[in-house]
């Protein structure tokens, strides 16, 4: 029977070659000389923080760092901004957290999709994945085709893997 996986993933690589790109250019930059404004990857690699002296200089390094990442072809729909907090000395940070697997809630959503559209396939919720079966691979391309549409309305990065006949 043909199916195909929806995953959502970031490439790990891809991230760490962006993030070093980016403070390559901070301490480059000429707007950048005293902030001491600097982006770093947790260890477990879900949070990237972007820290500097200023909420300016912190949304000027988030700038840097999205041109990076999306000229390395990462999603922008997969990061999650969360608040601009103040931290000791005058310091201000924010947190982005990555998007790695699709969350529950978001594959039953892409399953009750998938019923209202009547197509003739099937979800199926494996772990952080959702597997797409039906009986032709028309429906299966039709399938592909309502997630790429419904793709920023979920607010969710999508790829189309292990595509089987």
């Amino acid at each position: 029977m043909p199916s195909f996986d929806v995953v959502s993933k970031i490439d790990l690589a891809e991230l760490d070659n962006a993030v070093n790109q980016t403070k390559k250019e901070l301490t480059t930059r000429y707007d950048f000389q005293g902030t001491q404004a600097d982006v770093v990857v947790s260890p477990d690699q879900t949070v990237i923080t972007v820290k500097a002296h200023s909420e300016e200089r912190v949304q000027a390094a988030k700038e840097v760092l999205l041109a990076k990442l999306a000229k390395r072809n990462i999603s922008l729909r997969a990061l999650e901004f969360l608040d601009i907090e103040k931290t000791g000395l005058h310091n201000v940070k924010q947190n982005i957290k990555l998007q790695q697997g699709i969350p529950v809630d978001k594959a039953k959503e892409l399953t009750r999709l998938l019923k209202d559209s009547k197509l003739k396939v099937q979800g199926s919720i494996q772990s952080d994945q959702l597997r797409v079966t039906g009986k032709n691979r028309d429906d299966l391309q039709a399938a592909i085709a309502l997630f790429r549409k419904e793709q920023d309305r979920l607010k969710l990065d999508m790829q189309f893997t292990n595509f089987r006949d």
